[in-house]
């Protein structure tokens, strides 16, 4: 995809007073600019499909549907698209997630007003962009992980049930999640059980603290 010359962003974070301060940001440079906005992951999947953006910034926790869910899905529907994930977790199995995910980088909110508007250029150029301070760590935990000759731990759960854990969290009814997914009722239930048995747990309680503690949704 051609580098446009001015960026258009779609913005999603579900903080207004984060929005308009990283808005701020983008556009003291001429080639970027904030054409849409949403407060929540489901409207920011309808926008990024339905409005002409080339570049989505998505905060990675977000009511009813999360970050990394929205690109998963855009990465199907507008694969042309690019995308970048915002978080305020410093956290490589967050960056990796978000690389599987479809995402073009990982930016911290706290470095917003030093990579935020590097990492767009970077997505637009069809280039990774991973914020400073991870870069060291990441390798300095890959050449621990090879001197001891371990592998890279798997997450237990899949994306899908990632996304069921975190609407459980946020409170829904399997009907509500069924519909904001677009599974049914079913297969709701079927990833309930299974995300159970996988982490030994017994009720939404005890996944709602696993969400906490995974940083899918805010405490």
């Amino acid at each position: 995809m051609p580098i446009p010359l001015t960026t258009r962003i779609l913005l999603a974070d579900d903080h207004l007073l984060v929005r308009n301060g990283l808005k701020l940001i983008l556009e003291t440079v001429p080639d970027l600019s904030v054409v849409a906005e949403a407060s929540d992951g489901v409207e920011a999947l309808r926008l990024a499909i339905s409005e002409e953006v080339h570049l989505a910034v998505l905060d990675v926790t977000m009511p009813r549907m999360g970050g990394l869910a929205v690109a998963r899905e855009l990465a199907k529907q507008r694969p042309e698209l690019r995308v970048l994930m915002l978080s305020v977790h410093d956290n490589e199995q967050y960056f990796f997630e978000a690389l599987k995910a479809g995402a073009s980088g990982y930016v911290l909110k706290s470095a917003a007003n030093r990579d935020l508007i590097e990492a767009c250029r970077a997505a637009m150029r069809g280039q990774p962009f991973i914020y400073p301070a991870a870069a060291s760590a990441l390798v300095r935990d890959y050449l621990e992980r090879a001197a001891a000759g371990e592998e890279e731990p798997k997450d237990p759960l899949t994306p899908r049930e990632l996304d069921v854990v975190k609407l459980i969290a946020e409170g829904l009814t399997s009907e509500e999640i069924a519909e904001a997914l677009i599974i049914s009722h079913k297969t709701v239930d079927r990833h309930r059980a299974n995300v159970l048995e996988k982490l030994g747990m017994r009720n939404r309680v005890e996944l709602t603290r696993y969400a906490i503690r995974r940083g899918l949704v805010e405490p």
